[in-house]
């Protein structure tokens, strides 16, 4: 009677498992996503420390529920309105978590639009520390040739070029690496700005001593704005002069002239490759993804003094988490709260530059 009782609790376990395991499996049961948030840190934990990426939209919107999400390390956040976020980490860690969100079976994605939330750092002659971009286009500079430029010919610029290419500033290929560049939907992208255009984005006096030496940049010298404004991203760190300079190239010829270099970080040339990578199968909307980079440090030195190894101030950070979530969240909640309409028609600006 034991054996008997035994056998038959073990296939009532068995049909119950499998029973549950196919409606986590089933995609209406999937948790329906609005709006995905890809931060890359967290400083610390994700409330009541000091912020990072990720904390001003815990707290914020605010994300209440806990996912740990399988491939992500860092646990992601979910509110019962249908906003998911996750740290993505940074670098080459982003490629992976960004893929394992796709491809994980307890979302529905399918109609989800992507908002890229970070800092970077902001080219002076473009905008300020604290100043958030929109950017139309993302740039990859990961796959490139690099000279050592005590090396390299006297009249390059300097030492660093597209592969496939014998010099600087001629646009090579880089099969079976990169599209090497990706345009946002540019509906939607005015959208984003002609939303948020006039947000107000605190200024400091710690700010305004970052700014008081770029008296040469009349744009970094502005308090924080909202702009559109490209994103090159590179896993690697740079600064200074000459590096500035090639990034105002190297998006130049890569957009073949229409972008306009802004923001530098390490992670929107993964995310866009990855979304890219995944559009076909139905699983995300690739015409639905926003990058906005938010300047946490200038990418270069004020015009003529050298660049100084560390540059990174407790302000510009704090300016740069702020303006993500003031700017980013502001796009959010309106996607949100008209889903009756973004659900199925994409947002777009009027010729006036509004939005509708």
């Amino acid at each position: 009677m034991r054996i008997l009782w035994f056998r038959i609790v073990l296939a009532l376990t068995l049909a119950l498992g499998l029973g549950l395991a196919g409606a986590q499996a089933a995609p209406g049961k999937r948790l329906p996503v609005k709006v995905v948030i890809v931060t890359t840190f967290e400083i610390g934990a994700d409330t009541g420390d000091m912020a990072g990426e990720f904390q001003p939209w815990v707290e914020g919107w605010p994300l209440k529920h806990e996912i740990a999400i399988p491939g992500v390390r860092h646990v992601a956040r979910y509110s019962d309105d249908g906003v998911l976020a996750i740290v993505s980490d940074m670098r080459g860690r982003t490629r992976e978590s960004v893929a394992a969100l796709i491809l994980s079976d307890q979302f529905d994605l399918t109609k989800a639009y992507w908002i890229v939330s970070g800092i970077a750092g902001v080219d002076p002659a473009v905008a300020s520390v604290g100043s958030a971009a929109w950017a139309r286009y993302v740039v990859d500079a990961d796959p490139i040739y690099e000279l050592d430029e005590r090396d390299m010919p006297a009249d390059w610029p300097y030492g660093l070029y597209a592969d496939n290419a014998e010099r600087p500033n001629v646009k090579g290929k880089a099969p079976g690496s990169s599209a090497m560049v990706w345009s946002l939907d540019k509906g939607l992208v005015d959208w984003a700005y002609g939303l948020t255009r006039d947000v107000g984005l605190p200024d400091s006096p710690g700010l305004q001593a970052l700014r008081a030496p770029y008296a040469g940049d009349p744009e970094g010298q502005r308090p924080p704005f909202v702009l559109r404004g490209d994103a090159l991203g590179t896993v690697r760190f740079w600064h200074g002069a000459h590096r500035t300079q090639w990034a105002h190239d190297w998006v130049k010829l890569w957009t073949d002239g229409a972008g306009t270099f802004t923001m530098t970080d390490c992670e929107d040339q993964g995310i866009l490759d990855v979304l890219d990578a995944h559009a076909a199968s139905g699983r995300i909307d690739r015409r639905r993804v926003l990058v906005l980079r938010t300047g946490s440090n200038y990418s270069r030195g004020p015009l003529g003094q050298a660049s100084l190894p560390h540059v990174f101030h407790g302000e510009g950070l704090k300016a740069g988490f702020d303006a993500t979530f003031r700017v980013g969240g502001l796009v959010a909640r309106e996607l949100v709260a008209h889903w009756d309409r973004y659900a199925t028609t994409l947002p777009t600006a009027t010729p006036t530059g509004r939005s509708r």
